[in-house]
């Protein structure tokens, strides 16, 4: 019983601190351009690891309903991952969001209204 116990303290341990060096995204840099249609979102993620520890997942919407799913395996560099887009039916007043997810813990959403 006492190894069951010790056990469990153990991993309850591990798990506190594992999720104390996760953290969602600190901000979404989104731009759209009217003449190629193709939106960019920088998404800022600091990370000592961008191989075990980053964006896992990009979900794009257009006036709240979604539009692309996008699954990341490893993020571009320590500080962000880059993802660009092609949306052709985007007009002007429209609203495009930007959901992007740790791979640990945590998401930040952002949008914009698309201006012509």
């Amino acid at each position: 019983m006492k190894r069951i116990a010790a056990f469990l303290i153990v991993f309850v341990f591990v798990a506190a601190i594992s999720t104390a060096y996760a953290h969602p995204p600190s901000d979404i840099k989104i731009t759209f351009d009217a003449k190629t249609k193709m939106l960019q979102a920088v998404i800022m993620h600091n990370t000592s690891n961008p191989a075990s520890h980053y964006i896992k997942k990009v979900d794009v919407g257009l006036n709240g309903k979604e539009i692309i799913e996008q699954a990341v395996s490893k993020q571009d560099n320590n500080e962000s991952q880059t993802v660009a887009y092609l949306i052709p039916n985007v007009k002007d007043g429209d609203v495009i969001s930007v959901e992007a997810y740790c791979s640990i813990s945590g998401k930040l959403q952002k949008e914009i209204s698309v201006k012509f």
